[in-house]
């Protein structure tokens, strides 16, 4: 009996030295996420009341005022004495005749040089420079660029010079119209009245490419400046740029890698609204130098 009670004894002492598992839950705790805010993309800009292209709020753009100074535009010239067009010019019931060259002046003026003029017309004669071309016999509306009077009539050969003052890029002009300068319409037949053209010749220009210290170059559409490039010159470059619905002054410049002063400079008078300097859409703007 003792041995039982001893054995006993011992069970229990043992059983004492073993600590009961827990039932206590453990958390687990996930690990800490850091999310980097993303910027939102910058929303296209919408026309407001206050900014709806209403031609009594738009006014002329101006440029950003630049931290550091920016070159000026600048556009040399044709150098003085360079032809720029020339041919003969004889009337259709061959009465006149002459020789005309365009020459430029060195600083963007052009003058019209005539030479060899003779003329059986019983009349004076003048010539000028415009751009649409009328019909030998209409009666001339308008007297275009460099209106000159060549004489008659005679039969000795002379010359003379007119100029065209500062046409920037001539080659609008597209015809050399020769027509009656006589006063009045008084004992003269109709066909040689007043204004009535005698001869029309087609201009051919042959004018060297004018260097400029503005080179656009296009970076791509992007927000405020998604318009469309309409035209290039013959060497790839952008000519001319139709604006988009939300264009900003700045952010086209930019895209052409030009300032907002170069716009300006390429676009006189450009119209904008709103103080960021809207432009109106389906404007064109010309990006050539030498189109000017």
């Amino acid at each position: 009996m003792l041995a039982v009670a001893v054995a006993a004894a011992v069970t229990i002492a043992l059983a004492g030295c073993f600590a009961a598992p827990s039932h206590a839950k453990t958390t687990a705790h996930s690990p800490t996420v850091h999310v980097t805010a993303t910027p939102s993309a910058t929303p296209t800009p919408s026309l407001t009341p206050t900014e709806a292209p209403n031609p009594a709020m738009s006014h002329l753009a101006t440029p950003e005022p630049a931290s550091t100074p920016v070159p000026a535009p600048t556009l040399t010239p044709v150098p003085a004495g360079t032809v720029v067009a020339q041919g003969d010019v004889a009337s259709p019931k061959g009465s006149i005749h002459y020789h005309y060259r365009v020459v430029a002046n060195g600083d963007n003026t052009y003058s019209a040089q005539y030479s060899g003029f003779t003329s059986t017309v019983p009349v004076p004669v003048s010539a000028t420079l415009i751009d649409i071309p009328p019909k030998v016999g209409d009666g001339l509306t308008w007297h275009g660029v460099g209106d000159h009077q060549l004489g008659g009539p005679t039969s000795s050969a002379t010359s003379t010079t007119a100029s065209l003052g500062s046409v920037g890029q001539p080659k609008y002009l597209t015809t050399l119209v020769t027509y009656s300068s006589v006063a009045s319409p008084d004992g003269v037949p109709i066909e040689l009245g007043p204004n009535k053209v005698l001869a029309v010749n087609t201009l051919h220009w042959s004018i060297p490419v004018r260097q400029s210290n503005v080179h656009p170059v296009d970076g791509g559409a992007r927000t405020y400046a998604a318009g469309a490039v309409t035209a290039k010159t013959a060497s790839g470059a952008p000519k001319s740029y139709k604006v988009a619905d939300g264009d900003v002054t700045s952010v086209v410049a930019a895209r052409f890698g030009i300032s907002v002063e170069d716009l300006i400079w390429l676009n006189k008078n450009l119209e904008v609204f709103g103080a960021q300097q809207y432009l109106y859409e389906d404007t064109t703007l010309n990006l050539d130098p030498d189109s000017l």
